[in-house]
């Protein structure tokens, strides 16, 4: 159902296409804002690997008006299983997840990233929003009324607001001034799309052996995603044939379903890919004027706690929640937007650093229990 766009804004323009910037796009376009989102890319991300979706994105999804169509396509499960190194990958512990969603979702899912990319964009879509792919914000100008934007270096026409949702290295940022910016952690990634043995049946990690963090979580019946922790490394010129044979050769000291990874990896037809851990947070306020950043362009964290996804994408619907719900964008509104999104973003930025931060030190004494049931805590209060 569309409702009639509120006096606040009644056209957005938004840069970017993941997950901040389509929900963003779904929320203001049902309530009948005329939405543009432009992406530099020419189109959605047709390969990718896996991404877990804690249970406070699942209601988000839900809100979205996505959520079965996910759940469908996903793998959702409860609880963490923790495995040691060695022979037979001994389970050390069965934890249990807090359901950050509430009860009527599952506390995790895994999904394979383009498939919730496809979803989102499909439904933003059907709300309404137009997507213009191969289209690269370049140039913006604003006054007190508005933002007119430039495109591929053209104009692209006048908008009540511009929200920047174009990632870890947004432009948007940076045509406003901001200079805060990613700074990488000393960890690295490997991440490799694979089959799912039948015992997997939920996100296993391994702590100890030659890298920081071995796991895997499904995505769906047939599928999974396998990951591997190292410390951070120039791996640019790796081939698909030498990613492989790193995985296969790095993972040799976990048993388990590993076994069956390393099959899937030597077969060849594993998609992997290799990404820096980093992190920023840009201080108050996160917007200048009627241009606003959220998601990866405002925070970033290693995947620790796994609520990167969640956090870009509650920035979203806790700004068009106060944009489709006021009669003007003033400064009440950012006021508003800050207080409820910052602290909430520097609490999961923090203590996912923190908990990849004591891996790197080697520190014994750590217990990162706490810190993680208590970041789940605060995140099962509704954003």
């Amino acid at each position: 159902m569309t409702h009639t766009a509120p006096a606040a804004v009644r056209s957005v323009a938004i840069a970017g296409s993941g997950v901040a910037a389509l929900a963003a796009a779904i929320r203001l376009a049902s309530h009948g804002v005329a939405v543009d989102v432009f992406e530099q890319q020419p189109g959605l991300p047709a390969l990718g690997s896996g991404i877990t979706l804690q249970g406070n994105l699942l209601r988000a999804l839900d809100e979205l008006g996505v959520w079965d169509e996910a759940r469908s396509l996903g793998y959702p499960f409860d609880g963490l299983t923790l495995r040691a190194p060695g022979p037979g990958a001994p389970i050390v512990a069965e934890l249990p997840d807090v359901q950050t969603g509430g009860p009527d979702y599952p506390a995790g899912m895994g999904m394979y990233r383009p498939d919730l990319a496809r979803i989102l964009a499909e439904r933003a879509e059907a709300a309404g929003a137009s997507l213009h792919f191969d289209a690269e914000v370049t140039g913006l100008a604003q006054d007190d009324d508005g933002v007119d934007l430039e495109v591929n270096g053209a104009p692209a026409g006048r908008f009540d607001l511009l929200i920047g949702a174009d990632g870890l290295h947004s432009t948007v940022r940076g045509l406003i001034g901001i200079d805060t910016s990613p700074e990488r952690t000393g960890m690295g990634i490997w991440r490799a799309f694979v089959p799912r043995p039948a015992e997997v049946v939920r996100t296993e990690l391994y702590y100890g052996g030659p890298v920081y963090i071995a796991g895997y979580t499904p995505t769906g019946e047939d599928s999974m995603y396998a990951i591997l922790v190292e410390r951070a490394q120039d791996r640019s010129a790796v081939g698909d044939d030498e990613a492989h044979r790193i995985m296969i050769e790095e993972s040799q000291a976990y048993d388990g379903p590993w076994n069956a990874i390393r099959e899937s990896l030597a077969a060849g037809g594993a998609r992997v890919n290799y990404t820096w851990f980093t992190s920023h947070l840009v201080d108050a306020p996160w917007n200048r004027g009627r241009v606003v950043i959220i998601g990866d362009a405002a925070h970033s964290c290693p995947p620790t706690i796994a609520q990167g996804a969640a956090q870009a994408v509650e920035d979203a619907l806790v700004l068009t929640e106060l944009l489709t719900g006021a009669e003007a964008l003033d400064q009440g509104l950012w006021d508003a937007f800050h207080e409820r999104r910052l602290p909430r973003a520097r609490a999961v930025v923090e203590a996912s650093v923190q908990l990849g931060r004591w891996q790197l030190e080697g520190n014994r004494e750590a217990d990162p229990g706490p810190l993680i049931f208590g970041i789940a805590q605060q995140m099962a209060v509704p954003a």
